[in-house]
């Protein structure tokens, strides 16, 4: 059984068709190359822009594609039915950008958004610290006032995009008294003096998905780089962190439902005991299951989608679809792990790579326990 998809319009699905080429011409190709290096080329960077799937929903007059969150959809399900892993666009365009477009002055729109959606400036965000995991209240990175300028000390870790980025959101405290009412957000260049990257991390996936720490030392920029208002910058972020986790969940939704698709075909090619192992009674009933799941997360997904579209989706309602599929999409991938056997654990099988590369999806953008908690406060 599939689910009849009525979320998304003709130009949504215009743009999946763009986006599946795209993948399978630029991307897939190199994603062996891409997971020596750590990271993905620039030049891939560019083409995703010059093809207009970078910055989607970013307003034409700052050269973005002036679309919807379906756009984004379809691109980021479109990456990840590929098997594509490590391009940091969805980040870049999805989470970071919105900041700039919602927050930002006409002067700093003008100065920045332009080379964003054309893929020349990469952009990464910086809240996590080390120690302080999910607690984002605990920020210790500061920013002191002094004259026009922010003066910047502190560190980060596990940020996305850290590498290559070129300018980089950071989440700091500007009034250390006040707790998670004093914390801002300032955009630094990477080319500021005392902005240092540290060691690219080593994960347990996504070897292509760059991941760095970075290094604040006396680093200094005007006041015209603070995004929104001073000491609100804990606001914005749990604001635009609805969104984020959206995008999770639909992404482990399309990422089921394609590894369910080459379970099957592979539990019908490979043989064992005389028999496929498609014919044994378990590996139907475990592929059942697996159907279920496929099909509520994509019906909580897509609901959840049309919500947000209609900008009706609420904090409690993101938290509910990331944990629900995470979760799911957990479990699922174990069960199908299992029946590929010792191949199951070998990367060069889609599911293995799936298996280190998705458990993050549990972590990211708010851990479980985290979502659980948000979810209680609504009961």
């Amino acid at each position: 059984m599939q689910v009849i998809r009525t979320v998304f319009r003709e130009d949504h699905e215009m743009l999946r068709e763009t986006a599946r080429r795209f993948f399978e011409r630029e991307c897939m190709p190199h994603q062996e190359a891409w997971n020596r290096a750590g990271r993905v080329d620039r030049d891939t960077w560019r083409k995703a822009g010059r093809e207009g799937l970078l910055c989607v929903t970013v307003p034409s007059e700052y050269g973005g594609g002036g679309g919807d969150f379906g756009h984004s959809a379809v691109i980021l399900e479109e990456l990840f039915k590929a098997g594509v892993s490590g391009p940091g666009f969805s980040l870049h365009s999805d989470i970071i950008a919105p900041y700039i477009v919602r927050l930002g002055t006409e002067a700093q729109k003008q100065a920045w958004l332009p080379a964003v959606c054309a893929g020349e400036a990469i952009l990464a965000i910086a809240m996590t610290e080390p120690g302080g995991g999910s607690d984002l209240k605990a920020i210790r990175t500061t920013a002191v006032r002094d004259g026009n300028d922010y003066i910047i000390n502190g560190s980060k870790t596990f940020i996305s995009n850290g590498l290559n980025a070129d300018m980089v959101i950071v989440a700091c405290k500007t009034d250390p008294t006040a707790g998670a009412r004093g914390v801002s957000l300032i955009m630094v260049e990477a080319s500021r003096e005392g902005f240092r990257r540290g060691r690219k991390l080593e994960k347990v996936g996504q070897p292509a998905a760059d991941t760095a720490e970075l290094f604040f030392d006396n680093v200094r920029v005007p006041v015209t780089n603070l995004l929104g208002e001073e000491n609100k910058g804990f606001s914005y972020l749990m604001q635009e962190l609805a969104q984020e986790r959206l995008l999770i969940a639909a992404y482990c939704a399309a990422k089921t439902e394609r590894l369910l698709e080459q379970t099957i075909q592979y539990v019908k090619e490979r043989r064992a005991f005389g028999q496929t192992v498609w014919d044994f009674q378990n590996t139907k009933f475990k592929l059942a299951d697996v159907q279920a799941q496929v099909v509520a997360m994509r019906t909580m997904v897509d609901y959840y989608i049309g919500e947000h579209l209609r900008r009706r989706l609420t904090v409690q309602e993101a938290a509910i679809a990331k944990l629900y599929t995470t979760e799911t999409m957990w479990k699922c991938l174990d069960d199908m792990v299992q029946l590929h056997g010792g191949y199951g654990y070998m990367l060069e099988y889609p599911i293995a790579r799936a298996f280190t590369d998705m458990r993050i999806a549990r972590v990211a953008g708010g851990a479980s326990e985290v979502m659980r908690e948000i979810i209680a406060r609504s009961l």
